[in-house]
C-alpha cells in the first residue's frame, strides 16, 4: 500500500487510496486521534552504529526490517492498521517540467531507489484521517542513505508543483515545498504537498525521511494535524532499538 514518497516516505498509492477514503472532503479541523507522542521510550538520537566503517555494507532482511516497524500497540488508542494493497503499478504523480523528473520518479516509486530490502505499514485514525504511513528501506551503507537523502532534497528544491491523478476523482495540482524536518535520526529531511486546485484543493500531505545507520526511515502523514514530528520520533526510536549492528 505504501509507496516510497517518504521513501517512505515512502506513498503515492497510499495517498491515492486515502484521498478516496476521505470521501472527497478537504482536510478537517481537529484530529480523530492523538499523535504517537509518548507511545515509545524517549529516543536516543545517537543510534547503535553497525560494526565497521560508515561505508561498509550491511545486509538486512525484510524480516529484520519488519521487526523495526511500529505496530498498532505503539500508537494511541483510536488508530487502526490498514490492509496492505497489492501494487497496481499505477503512477499517479506527473509533471510536464523536466525539473520535476527526479521528484516524480521518487513519488511514483514503490521503494527507495537502490533499496536492498523494503517494508511498510500504514495506519489511520478515522475515515477523515490522519493516515500515517511508515517505511524502512535498507540501502546497505550509511553513505548510500546520505546520498539518497541529498538527491531527494535536491529534487524537491527543483520542483514547485506536481499533478496527482486520482481514479474516479480527477486531477489535483499540488504545491511542493520543503519544510522543517523533525530532528530525529541522521540527516532528516521533510516536505509538504498541498492541493491548490482541483477536487482535492486544500488537502495536505507531509513526509519526512531520515537515516538510522544503513536504513532510510520514512514517515508520511495525510490529512493530519501536526502528527509528523511525533510519528517520526516514534519510528526512529523503534528503528534505533531494533536495527543494531548486523
Amino acid at each position: 500500500m505504501t509507496r516510497f514518497v517518504s521513501f517512505p516516505l515512502a506513498l503515492a498509492a497510499a495517498l491515492a487510496l486515502s484521498l478516496t477514503a476521505c470521501g472527497g472532503a478537504d482536510k478537517k479541523s481537529g484530529s480523530a486521534a492523538s499523535t504517537p507522542a509518548g507511545t515509545t521510550p524517549a529516543p536516543s538520537v545517537t543510534s547503535s552504529a553497525p560494526s565497521g566503517t560508515p561505508g561498509e555494507s550491511v545486509t538486512r532482511t525484510a524480516a529484520e526490517l519488519t521487526k523495526a516497524l511500529l505496530v498498532l500497540s505503539d500508537l494511541p488508542t483510536g488508530f487502526t492498521q490498514q490492509k496492505d494493497e497489492p501494487d497496481d503499478n499505477a503512477k499517479p504523480f506527473s509533471s510536464p517540467s523536466s525539473r520535476c523528473k527526479t521528484l516524480i520518479k521518487y513519488l511514483n516509486a514503490t521503494k527507495a531507489p537502490g533499496s536492498k530490502a523494503s517494508v511498510t505499514r500504514s495506519f489511520s485514525g478515522s475515515q477523515e484521517g490522519p493516515y500515517i504511513d511508515f517505511g524502512l528501506d535498507s540501502m546497505g551503507t550509511a553513505d548510500k542513505v546520505a546520498d539518497l537523502q541529498g538527491t531527494y532534497e535536491d529534487a524537491v528544491d527543483s520542483c514547485s508543483k506536481v499533478t496527482l491523478k486520482t481514479e474516479g476523482v480527477g486531477s489535483t495540482s499540488m504545491k511542493v515545498e520543503k519544510i522543517s524536518a523533525p530532528q530525529f535520526g541522521t540527516g532528516p529531511f521533510a516536505f509538504r504537498l498541498t492541493g491548490t486546485s482541483g477536487p482535492k484543493r486544500g488537502l495536505e500531505y507531509t513526509a519526512a525521511t531520515t537515516g538510522v545507520n544503513d536504513v532510510v526511515v520514512s514517515v508520511g502523514v495525510l490529512a493530519g494535524q501536526g502528527e509528523l514530528d511525533a510519528a517520526t520520533e516514534a519510528a526512529v526510536t523503534k528503528a534505533q532499538q531494533v536495527l543494531k549492528a548486523a
